[in-house]
């Protein structure tokens, strides 16, 4: 395996993972700014700071190499001239073309070292911390009442979105909302400037599209096949094109879209779906009709570069056809109790992390699902999550698999 992107399945043992360590920029959150940035409480961060360690520790206390995206966007950063290049980026995706407080921006944050200017982009830069004429129509023009210039990134520790790895090489995505957009900016820096990755990954889909998709959207169910779930947060326009990518570039030749509601409780297909073992999988019920239907699209390479597309609704047999597979365990959240299902979806109990077949990391919280899970034969490993918890993702949102071990 000499490729530094690897993932062929959403269980195979966990090799290397890239997680970001939450920090000031949840302290930036205030009641006023929670909408626009996407939270519905504000996280206490030295808890859900420790909280993430133990995941981290976790992870590496079952042979896992943690990678943090902080820590290798600095590296990334280390010539003046691709610094530069990624300071302007940042300004004028914040709003910023030209004028007095585009030129200040620039002028501080090019003061900064690489490590304090990565900390700076996650946590941002209020008004403040920059001389700036009040009169500058830019500044106006970017909410001059907000008291970020460059607005804080605390949905940063979910590094599932940004981008995700399907088989050796990567989606860099665009993200629906501008709360999130700088993010994957990140990635494109690291898979560019970073060595470990640099000239060695394929990009399937850059970020400068204006279809959007997320990576909490994209699973990797085995060689060859894709699911990706039709949300909130990606578009069925996003899936085809994806598709033709991986299509021509890859072994892979299935991709099923799976059509979830669109709402903030389930805005990724991984919070009410993700796969922990060869034939068994989490799902949230409220997806599913009571005979067990969710409108499902599979696609497959046509002749001349066309994708075929088929419609169907039963998701099990779907499954079944696409993994070769004669029965699928479908495991409900919260045992599939009305009460127990929505609360614990609600605080991610359908987002597990797969770290082997058969063996999760899942928050501790969600006591109903994780009973269940380990009365159907899975392994849990179970992880503080009173704070993590609150900015609406689980140990699938809040890590990005780089190198997972092939199946057998």
């Amino acid at each position: 395996m000499t490729s530094p992107i690897h993932v062929n399945s959403e269980i195979g043992r966990l090799k290397t993972v890239m997680l970001h360590r939450p920090g000031h920029e949840i302290e930036n959150i205030t009641p006023d700014s929670m909408d626009r940035l996407l939270f519905d409480d504000i996280p206490y961060l030295p808890i859900a700071q420790a909280e993430h360690d133990f995941f981290a520790q976790t992870l590496r206390e079952n042979g896992t190499e943690v990678l943090y995206a902080e820590d290798l966007l600095a590296e990334a950063l280390t010539a003046k001239k691709v610094r530069q290049e990624f300071i302007a980026r940042q300004v004028k995706e914040a709003g910023f073309i030209v004028g007095a407080t585009h030129d200040a921006l620039i002028e501080h944050l090019e003061s900064l070292e690489p490590k304090d200017l990565v900390a700076k982009i996650y946590e941002g830069v209020r008004r403040e911390e920059i001389e700036y004429q009040e009169l500058d129509l830019a500044a106006v023009s970017a909410e001059s009442t907000w008291t970020f210039l460059l607005d804080p990134l605390p949905n940063a520790y979910f590094t599932r979105d940004p981008q995700a790895a399907i088989g050796n090489g990567m989606s860099v995505n665009k993200m629906t909302y501008p709360a999130r957009q700088r993010e994957s900016m990140i990635t494109e820096y690291i898979l560019n400037y970073n060595t470990r990755f640099a000239s060695k990954v394929p990009i399937w889909r850059g970020r400068d599209h204006v279809s959007h998709i997320e990576g909490g959207d994209e699973l990797v169910l085995s060689d060859h096949v894709v699911a990706i779930g039709i949300s909130q947060r990606t578009s069925a326009q996003a899936i085809v094109e994806i598709a033709e990518q991986l299509f021509k570039g890859s072994n892979f030749d299935t991709v099923i879209a799976i059509a979830i509601p669109h709402n903030h409780a389930m805005m990724h297909l991984d919070t009410v779906f993700t796969m922990i073992n060869y034939d068994q999988f989490t799902i949230h019920p409220a997806i599913l009709t009571d005979d067990g239907q969710v409108d499902s699209w599979v696609l497959h390479p046509g002749k001349n570069g066309k994708i075929t597309l088929k419609h169907y609704t039963q998701l099990v047999e779907v499954l079944k056809r696409a993994l070769g597979k004669s029965e699928i365990d479908l495991i409900p959240t919260g045992n599939g109790d009305p009460i127990a299902a929505a609360r614990e979806q609600w605080n991610d109990g359908s987002n597990t992390l797969a770290i082997a077949p058969g063996e999760v990391v899942t928050y501790d919280r969600n006591y109903v699902s994780n009973d269940l899970l380990r009365k159907h034969g899975i392994i849990v490993h179970e992880v503080r999550s009173s704070e993590l918890s609150r900015g609406r993702g689980g140990p699938r949102c809040m890590s990005c698999p780089l190198v997972r071990e092939d199946l057998e």
